[in-house]
């Protein structure tokens, strides 16, 4: 009588295992190689769903128009960048990220550029400092709040000025 747990030498199982141990050396040599460093993951964890993530590009291109207001952080009110993202994140997907952009920094997961999806973060950072933050939305896009006098808009990554930016992007 065989009992749980115990290892069997029947050779159907032996010859499972070493299919299954070629397959897994096989899959790891056929990978194409990750871009962004060492510590970067094929699939990155989020603590948003797909659907959430969406929700959050969705609700924040409506907010597209909104007066900028240094502390702001209602549509009623207005935004500055890191109010934007909090009151986004929290309304259509029940997160509440960190208020400050420089703890924005810290929040989530790493993402290379190439693994991108709408509803990371992009993050803009110059001397070591972050000093503004938005939500991408896809297609090389991002909603923030710009500045003292402007409103919240959509802007390209690429664009003459944000191209310039050194910036990072996290996944919440």
């Amino acid at each position: 009588m065989v009992t749980m747990g115990a290892r069997q030498n029947h050779p159907t199982s032996l010859w499972l295992w070493a299919v299954m141990a070629l397959w897994l050396a096989l899959a790891g040599c056929s990978s194409a190689p990750m871009q962004g460093g060492a510590n970067t993951t094929a699939i990155l964890p989020s603590r948003l769903t797909q659907e959430q993530a969406n929700d959050v590009t969705l609700y924040a291109i409506s907010l597209v128009g909104t007066p900028y207001r240094w502390g702001g952080n209602t549509p009623e009110s207005g935004f500055d960048c890191s109010g934007l993202i909090g009151h986004v994140y929290q309304s259509s997907a029940g997160v509440l990220p960190p208020r400050t952009v420089a703890a924005l920094t810290a929040w989530g997961q790493a993402v290379p550029v190439d693994a991108l999806r709408s509803g990371d973060l992009v993050v803009f950072v110059q001397k070591g400092v972050a000093n503004h933050a938005g939500i991408y939305v896809g297609e090389g896009r991002f909603v923030h709040a710009p500045s003292k006098g402007g409103e919240v808009r959509l802007d390209a990554l690429n664009s003459r000025y944000w191209g310039q930016q050194p910036v990072s992007y996290r996944r919440p």
